[in-house]
């Protein structure tokens, strides 16, 4: 390796730093005296603040600590090997092996040189990489004990590795050209370095990468490996210069630009004065509609100074447009202008009753708000927030308390919104600003009190713009939103006289800070018999009307709407219902404008086929008991309610295993385990046969395997199936069941009564069982739903068992007699 260096190198060298080449090299000798050298195990360690220093490299660096220049001056006297190696941070003033880096290299000192200005700086000259296994002394300097790692050079044919380092190559230099903190002579130096090892440690050295980019280089054993990974970080830095280059380039022009508008600018402003200009007379206009605004002291102080803005810029800037949006947006906010509020009682609960049939504990809870309104007198009240299964009226429902209470009526729906902009509006900072749509629609209101109905507020989205619920805190706070700010009025706006109504289909994704700022008013799904009513009410009028056919030209009795409800629709509101009535009359106002008379005067059940096709859906009837193990179960959906069957089957088997099938959760599966085990807990009392358990596997399933099932309730059905398929015996005929079982054999109460009534009811159910904690819940039912049906409330699994099993066997019972084999063929 030469140690000679020109004056102009040595010019060049500098104090040790990693924004240009700084670094020297000199590859004109062969690799194999830097992979061939024969060094201590324990060796001197300089730590350096900033550098990583490779493998045949040469680097000036400057010494600071005396630790450090005794050890250059020992080791070049000497003729020693040092080991060079990183520090992990560079103000670490005495660092010990924690705080230097594991991979390092060995060099040796070329030269040392004192510069003008007294320091001292080395040339370093990198051999061979190595590991720094452990300090060994730190005194007079560090020493530590190393062991050299090899490097895994492809080989001299491979073209693949020749066309990888001629991409390195060309990159690097492309870098330097794009770059302005190298000098153009880099990129010769680099075209001449012939070794491939030398050439990928020379540009790891120099290019201004992070110390810890360097290190995961200098770790890499395998030269391929190296080379392919200093490829992905050329072209990520010369995407980034170039990049850095095209921006200056536009900077340039555009300043250029800038000052060429400028002067046309000011001519143009000289012309108009010359001329004379509109804008004065906007301005005035604006003025006086200022003075009959009821602001307060501070918001006119904040209009007087904006207009005072507007009076210095030219109407022709880009400023003006946003400065007069600002102030007309001021002007036409309600300030102040309220409509007067009737609550009426009566006729709330008039409108409420004519608008919307069924719901009657929901209208109950909105009464009871009116009526606290009416008492307070200042209209503040929580925030209210309906939700429910769609389509089943909670936005009319918000229409409705607006019609009551004679306010204007707002609808803004934020399902989809992201950004939280949309809320508070954007700051006049940015072009396009505008206020948000709160402040949006309160100008298109025209009130200050209106009902405000923030539609589907649990599909409110989050990003990386922003939360949109986080800038609803303070617009559904009542004790925040007197003084609403928003960011383009950038004044306070008194939101606390609006009464807002939010509605949802699902409280799981509204915040738990929002919802709690939310007085919650559950709006469930209709019954069939409320469908019905409301579809003679309110439906079929309106798709009558909307397709032109007089109400007394067509009729469709309650037959005709429940057959459209249980075998065309599957839903918990009247969406679906109201399109399949609505193409019911479509078709027959065809026929009526094509023949000139209607088909039919009144719609039958048997005609629905023609209108509708073939039936979408079907209910479970009631299928008898003539079989043991299967019970009738009563089951909640969001479309209402259901009847479920449950099977027991069982078959000869060692071990007792059971198999549940049928689509079933983890709930649903636990409750057949609880059952099973009670049973087997209380065989005795059951007459059952203990070896059974052990000589038979039992199999429980639950139809319609392609349904999800899950929930707790069909527990008492489980064990009721379990014991009639163990005991053999029959199930008592048209009677269903629904409750939850504990491993003692209490039973439980669930929800979704009503539904799971009116469901049992449709399917010829006559005798229900229920837990007797759910008898407030029957109580609640109008008794008119409840004729023909009798319940039977129970605290034990045992008296489940009492009311639903039989003495009678059934027709073909299961031989449950274990066959033993004889004790000749045993032994043998």
């Amino acid at each position: 390796m030469k140690n000679q260096f020109s004056p102009m190198q040595r010019l060049q060298m500098e104090e040790e730093r990693d924004d240009n080449f700084s670094v020297i090299a000199d590859f004109s000798g062969p690799e194999d005296q830097f992979l061939n050298i024969e060094v201590n195990e324990v060796i001197p360690i300089l730590p350096m603040r900033n550098m990583v220093l490779f493998p045949g490299v040469i680097a000036p660096v400057t010494i600071g600590r005396k630790s450090s220049l005794r050890l250059v001056r020992e080791a070049e006297k000497k003729g020693m090997y040092i080991g060079a190696v990183c520090q992990k941070q560079a103000d670490t003033e005495e660092p010990q092996l924690e705080d230097l880096y594991e991979i390092g290299t060995v060099s040796r000192i070329a030269r040392i040189l004192e510069m003008p200005d007294g320091t001292i700086t080395i040339l370093i000259q990198g051999c061979r990489r190595m590991h720094l296994d452990e300090i060994v002394s730190t005194t007079p300097y560090l020493k530590g004990r190393i062991t050299l790692l090899d490097e895994q050079l492809p080989a001299k044919n491979d073209k693949e590795y020749t066309a990888l380092l001629d991409a390195c190559r060309d990159l690097i230099i492309r870098y330097v050209h794009t770059s302005e903190m190298f000098s153009q002579d880099s990129a010769f130096a680099i075209r001449n370095i012939g070794s491939a090892l030398f050439l990928v440690d020379f540009i790891c050295t120099n290019m201004p990468l992070k110390r810890e980019e360097k290190m995961e280089l200098l770790a890499i054993d395998e030269l391929r490996a190296r080379t392919y990974r200093l490829l992905e970080i050329l072209n990520r830095e010369v995407q980034l210069a170039e990049i850095k280059e095209s921006i200056q380039i536009r900077a340039r022009e555009d300043i250029n630009q800038q000052q060429r508008e400028y002067f046309l600018q000011q001519q143009i402003k000289t012309i108009q004065s010359e001329l004379g200009d509109g804008s004065q007379q906007e301005e005035e206009e604006m003025r006086a509609k200022a003075v009959k605004m009821k602001w307060s002291k501070e918001v006119r102080e904040v209009f007087e100074k904006e207009l005072g803005k507007l009076a210095r810029m030219h109407s022709q800037s880009p400023e003006y447009s946003v400065q007069i949006n600002y102030l007309q947006t001021m002007l036409n906010l309600p300030w102040g202008i309220y409509t007067d509020d009737s609550v009426d009682m009566k006729r709330a609960e008039r409108t409420l009753n004519k608008d919307h049939y069924g719901l009657d504990k929901v209208k109950e809870r909105i009464l009871e708000h009116l009526a606290v309104l009416k008492l307070k007198g200042n209209m503040k009240s929580p925030i209210i927030c309906l939700y429910g299964p769609p389509g089943v009226g909670k936005t009319s429902l918000g229409r409705s308390i607006a019609t009551a209470l004679k306010r204007k009526y707002i609808r803004m729906s934020l399902g989809g919104i992201h950004d939280e902009a949309e809320i508070r509006g954007h700051r006049r900072t940015y072009v396009g600003a505008m206020p948000g749509r709160i402040i949006q629609n309160l100008i298109k209101a025209g009130s200050s009190n209106p009902v405000f109905i923030l539609d589907e507020i649990d599909k409110i989205t989050v990003d990386r713009i922003g939360d949109p619920s986080s800038a609803l805190l303070e617009v559904l706070d009542p004790e925040q939103n007197s003084t609403f700010h928003d960011n383009f009025l950038d004044v306070d706006y008194d939101l606390s006289k609006v009464m807002f109504i939010a509605t949802a289909n699902s409280l799981n994704t509204i915040p738990p800070p929002l919802l709690d700022r939310m007085e919650l008013i559950e709006v469930s799904g209709y019954i069939t018999e409320e469908k019905i009513e409301i579809a003679r009410r309110h439906l079929l009028p309106k798709e009558l009307e909307n397709n032109g056919i007089h109400k007394k030209e067509v009729k469709m009795p309650k037959q005709t709407i429940e057959a459209i409800i249980e075998s065309y629709t599957r839903e918990s509101g009247v969406r679906e219902l109201e399109k399949k009535i609505g193409k019911i009359l479509r078709k027959i106002a065809r026929r009526y404008a094509t023949d000139g008379y209607l088909p039919v005067g009144e719609i039958k059940k048997e005609d629905l086929p023609e209108y509708l096709g073939a039936p979408e859906y079907s209910r479970d009837k009631y299928q008898g008991n003539e079989y043991a193990g299967v019970v009738t179960g009563l089951a909640w959906t969001a479309a209402g309610g259901e009847i479920l069957f449950i099977e027991t089957s069982l078959s000869r088997g060692k071990g007792g295993r059971l198999t549940l099938t049928g689509n079933l959760g983890d709930v649903m599966k636990e409750s057949a385990m609880l059952a099973l085990e009670y049973i087997k807990a209380h065989a005795g009392r059951l007459h059952i046969n203990e070896e059974i358990f052990d000589n038979w596997n039992i199999h429980i399933h639950v139809p319609e395997g392609a349904i999800p099932k899950d929930g707790p309730s069909a527990g008492i059905t489980m064990a009721t199936s379990l014991a009639s398929a163990l005991t053999q015996r029959k199930v008592r005929a048209n009677i269903a069941m629904t409750g939850e079982i504990t491993l003692r054999g209490k039973v439980l109460p669930v929800g979704g009564i009503k539904e799971k009534i009116l469901a049992a009811k449709r399917a010829g159910i006559t005798d229900i069982i229920l837990c007797n904690d759910n008898r407030k819940n029957i109580e609640e039912i109008q008794p008119m739903y409840l004729n023909g049906l009798t319940f039977h409330y129970v605290k034990d699994i045992k008296e489940v068992f009492a009311l639903a099993l039989t003495d009678v066997p059934v027709d073909e019972p299961v031989d449950f007699t274990i066959k033993k084999e004889p004790k000749e063929k045993r032994e043998e």
